[in-house]
């Protein structure tokens, strides 16, 4: 069957066959070609800035009053009142709570009472130096008399002109006179330590006057600043004493002031660029603080740095510092969380790039760099502060390089992109 001739059925399956080959042949040249390489990776990128920027710090800070004085008792005694309404605004001197005063005030009329006392016994002592002191003028002017009857006697009982009793009497009233003058001065001296006595009874009465006005003053418990007092800590009808601990607590709250912490590496860094006291002091007095609040709030009036406490905290490696800022209708409170940020210092021609352009391997920052050619390469850099939303690069970028800031996870060394201008999100 070989030999015979093909039937043109025959022919035309083979034409038809042949045709599908091309065609499925063209087919897969036609697929074939269009599997290329893909299309560069479109990112965002965000030229290296280079300016002179200023550099935040920022510490954690609270709030506390400016002065705060603990209201306490000095007597024992029974609250009778409280005459402040809690968290309201009082002057200095203004009553703030009673003790009962009448036991106070009967110690003090009984002070004043033996004051009195002693007073009249010193006035009678004075009045009996006196008499004494009279006293002894006549007895001094007795002996001078009888004194100069025995000088007299004494050459006339020689001359036999007078009797030898004459001259006797005479003498033995002149020894009873001077016994008078001495009594009489041993009677002065006696009233002199009365006097002494007395007065000193006198001081010592007048010292528990003073005592007993002085506790019954202590009844009144007055602010003794102007402020704001907290909450009583004790109620009408308490006993208290010095030993209850604070009634309440009266805090100055304009100015405010902020505490916060800096570490001993910062402290250090500090003085390093200002070694002399006066370059401290004058810094400091440049320096405006900012109060971040808890609510991310920026507080609108500026702060002053105050002081720098005398030693480092050993257990936390910190020193404590604060600042002072205006509390215009006292709207910063004691106790209140806040962040102090300062501008510490002005870094001159820094290098910036967004924060999204850099990204961590561990620990190692790093970078992706699209040069001229839109090449991607893959550097490590140095970072520093941050500005803002962006990272100052100490180095590993050069001024006007450009970054990838959107795209940053699908990019690798040597990879072609498509860049954008980084719209920041």
């Amino acid at each position: 069957m070989s030999g015979l001739p093909k039937s043109r059925p025959f022919r035309i399956v083979c034409v038809l066959s042949l045709t599908v080959l091309l065609a499925v042949a063209t087919g897969c040249s036609a697929t074939s070609g269009a599997t290329t390489s893909p299309p560069p990776l479109p990112v965002e990128v965000a030229p290296v800035e280079q300016r002179d920027v200023p550099v935040y710090k920022e510490w954690i800070g609270t709030l506390d009053g400016y002065v705060n004085a603990d209201i306490k008792a000095e007597v024992s005694g029974y609250l009778t009142e409280q005459a402040y309404t809690e968290g309201t605004f009082v002057k200095k001197g203004q009553l703030l709570f009673q003790i009962d005063p009448r036991p106070f005030q009967a110690a003090l009329d009984q002070a004043q009472g033996h004051l009195a006392q002693s007073q009249g016994q010193l006035e009678q002592a004075r009045a009996q130096l006196a008499q004494a002191e009279a006293g002894v003028a006549v007895a001094e002017a007795n002996q001078r008399r009888v004194q100069l009857d025995v000088d007299r006697y004494i050459p006339l009982a020689q001359a036999k002109a007078i009797t030898q009793q004459d001259l006797d009497n005479a003498t033995q009233n002149n020894m009873a006179a001077k016994a008078q003058l001495q009594a009489a001065e041993a009677q002065v001296a006696t009233s002199k330590a009365q006097i002494t006595a007395a007065t000193a009874a006198v001081e010592a009465d007048k010292a528990s006057v003073e005592t007993a006005r002085i506790n019954l003053g202590f009844t009144r418990l007055t602010s003794p600043i102007d402020g704001i007092p907290g909450i009583a800590q004790l109620q009408v009808g308490a006993l208290v004493s010095p030993a209850s601990g604070a009634i309440t607590t009266v805090s100055t709250v304009d100015p405010i002031k902020a505490y916060f912490t800096a570490s001993e590496q910062e402290y250090i860094e500090y003085t390093h660029r200002f070694p002399t006291a006066k370059q401290r002091q004058e810094n400091t007095r440049r320096l405006e603080l900012d109060l971040i609040l808890a609510d991310g709030s920026t507080y609108p009036y500026k702060g002053k740095f105050d002081f720098a406490d005398r030693q480092v905290d050993v257990r936390t490696g910190a020193i404590r510092l604060a600042g002072l800022f205006p509390n215009p209708g006292s709207s910063l409170r004691p106790g209140q969380y806040a962040r102090v940020r300062a501008v510490t210092q002005v870094q001159d021609g820094a290098l910036l790039i967004p924060q999204e352009a850099v990204f961590d391997l561990q620990g190692t920052h790093q970078v992706a760099v699209v040069d001229k050619a839109n090449t991607v390469t893959i550097r490590t850099v140095t970072l520093g502060d941050t500005v803002g939303h962006k990272w100052i690069v100490r180095d590993g970028v050069k001024p006007g390089e450009r970054v990838v800031a959107a795209g940053l996870q699908k990019v690798r060394t040597g990879m072609v992109v498509t860049p954008k201008p980084y719209q920041a999100r």
